[in-house]
């Protein structure tokens, strides 16, 4: 019976490790969007007041959760400080403080309270890829998603964002969102 749970585990350890080598092998690389303009550097766009409206899908790709969430951007001795403050539309309020250092030429290091180690980041192009670990409260625990998310700055200046959640190899959720610089129209 030991043998059999044994066999069991390390097969869906297995399976769970090929998954997700299968899904890194999948993914775009940032150099796929060199020349590419107009050219997005996170350090210029979000300094100020930004806004953006967003949801969260579940793996069936209904919408669970809407948002709007704004950002404060400064930036000092290098640093690039994003205070966002989200407003869910079941009322739940968040906030998570960003800190960002740059590592190279369009490449970065983050910081958070709720992500586990460091975020990496670079971007090339009108291109933004951030990949890191969130901590996310679930009915009394809390859990580690593999975050990877991808900014397309637009040519009118607005950006998109797709970000998949993953845990073991497996996406659980993606999150869109829509940034615009303020003033932002339509106020809200």
């Amino acid at each position: 019976m030991i043998r059999s749970r044994l066999r069991s585990l390390g097969l869906i350890t297995l399976l769970a490790s090929s998954a997700s080598l299968l899904m890194a092998c999948s993914s775009p690389s940032i150099d796929t969007y060199a020349g590419s303009g107009p050219e997005f550097r996170i350090d210029e766009y979000f300094l100020g007041h930004t806004r953006g409206w967003g949801m969260v899908q579940d793996r069936s790709g209904e919408v669970t959760r809407r948002f709007v969430v704004d950002l404060q951007g400064t930036r000092q001795d290098g640093r690039l400080t994003l205070d966002e403050n989200f407003r869910y539309s079941d009322g739940e309020t968040q906030h998570r403080q960003w800190t960002f250092i740059p590592t190279g030429d369009r490449q970065w290091r983050g910081t958070a309270a709720d992500v586990t180690g460091e975020a990496t980041a670079a971007s090339n192009g009108h291109a933004f890829r951030m990949q890191y670990v969130l901590q996310v409260p679930i009915d009394g625990s809390v859990w580690e998603f593999n975050m990877d998310d991808w900014m397309y700055l637009q040519p009118d200046g607005r950006v998109l964002n797709r970000t998949s959640m993953r845990k073991l190899g497996i996406e659980f959720a993606t999150i869109t969102l829509a940034f615009q610089r303020c003033p932002c129209e339509n106020g809200r």
